[in-house]
């Protein structure tokens, strides 16, 4: 356990804590069983051990990713045993789905050790109520997605903005005074701008590696399937990507794949989950699921980028942003008269010629443009909606 030790100071005494992800301050740090669960590469890792060096003593504290060697010959119950007879107080675990059996110890720990807090992160694949054990009751969840644009403007360009509610930005109450020029930093971060590890080089490549390992290790794992299942994974995104936003016809795309149509939706749902794709459904009061998919997003614009060459479009770029930075706070549906729709709001989304014909009808209808800066009466800039985290 020395070596784990050490490898935890080092990383804790490495991470910078000059910028912190929205999440940061949402959690309740003082629950005993927190989860945190995301896409790769969105800064899961980077937050708990900013949370680390910020608030608790190294000496009761220790980091741990699951992929470590040290979890081939040992147990999470064991370590958790030694940790707490050495004093420990804090024990952060990384990378959880990686580990057989994760559900089944986390439960032990936190029954054994009640004086002991546990942190983990998690794919977003992540369902704590299908483990072995009930977790449901014990964890408290946390979900994350990537960089706003608020947060993309300080991590990037140091450019404080305000966090707005979605009726203070509707209400026209967006003031960045920092920022004279949005729309050329806009277009930046539709690019490049969701991801933190943008700020390295050879973003594309390292893009292009989280896709494969969320399709060809993530999913696979947790769903049990073998290696050619998760070939077909990829050959499904890539039918998405090239397509999107489209309406699914599972048939077509069972045939096109050569699988079975029945598993086409599960599919789906798996790469939804694992923060690959995002699936528009009807609206519906029941589990989510049971929505009608009537349109299939991939997740964010730089993935829109890096998959989609030939389908960059202006609408599939607006659409997708507006859905993605929505979706983190609010429950998005398909509108029977716009674009989108949020509660009994309706949203259109288009360039800055876009009309008001479309909501012509609509008891509270909202255009949104992209290419303005400002907006008036019920006429809101696309960009003003990525400052709600």
């Amino acid at each position: 356990m020395e070596g784990l030790f050490q490898y935890s100071n080092q990383l804790i005494k490495q991470v910078d804590t000059s910028f912190t992800r929205y999440v940061y301050n949402e959690i309740n740090w003082n629950n005993r069983l927190i989860g945190l669960i995301g896409s790769r590469g969105i800064g899961k890792t980077t937050l708990l051990l900013q949370f680390i060096k910020n608030n608790l003593n190294p000496q009761e504290t220790l980091y741990v990713t699951a992929e470590d060697f040290y979890f081939a010959k040992n147990r999470f119950t064991d370590l958790a045993s030694d940790f707490v007879k050495a004093g420990g107080k804090y024990l952060f675990i990384d990378e959880i789905h990686k580990y057989p059996d994760w559900s089944k110890e986390l439960k032990l720990i936190y029954d054994y050790h009640q004086n002991l807090k546990v942190v983990f992160t998690g794919s977003s694949i992540l369902d704590i109520k299908k483990g072995s054990s009930d977790l449901s009751r014990r964890a408290v969840i946390y979900a994350m997605q990537g960089l706003s644009f608020r947060e993309y403007l300080m991590l990037f360009h140091q450019i404080k903005a305000p966090r707005y509610a979605l009726d203070e930005i509707l209400n026209h109450q967006v003031n960045v005074p920092e920022m004279k020029h949005p729309l050329p930093l806009f277009k930046e971060y539709l690019k490049s701008g969701y991801y933190p590890f943008a700020t390295e080089n050879e973003f594309d490549l390292k893009l292009q590696q989280v896709v494969n390992q969320t399709l060809e290790i993530d999913i696979p794992i947790y769903a049990s399937m073998n290696v050619s299942t998760g070939r077909k994974l990829k050959q499904l995104l890539a039918v998405v990507a090239q397509s999107v936003p489209f309406k699914p016809n599972m048939s077509k795309i069972a045939e096109l794949l050569n699988i079975s149509r029945n598993n086409i939706a599960d599919y789906l749902l798996y790469i939804e989950d694992a923060g690959m794709i995002a699936q528009l459904r009807s609206q519906t009061k029941g589990i989510r699921a049971l929505g009608k998919v009537e349109k299939v997003y991939l997740e964010n614009t730089n993935l829109l980028y890096n998959l989609a060459d030939e389908n960059q479009n202006k609408g599939n770029l607006r659409e997708t942003f507006f859905f993605n930075q929505l979706k983190a706070k609010y429950n998005v549906s398909a509108s029977a008269i716009a674009d989108f729709r949020i509660d009994k709001l309706d949203f259109e989304v288009g360039g800055k010629n876009k009309s008001l014909k479309q909501i012509k009808n609509a008891k509270n209808g909202f255009v949104v443009k992209d290419d303005i800066e400002t907006g008036f009466l019920n006429t809101i800039p696309l960009w003003h909606f990525g400052l709600m985290y």
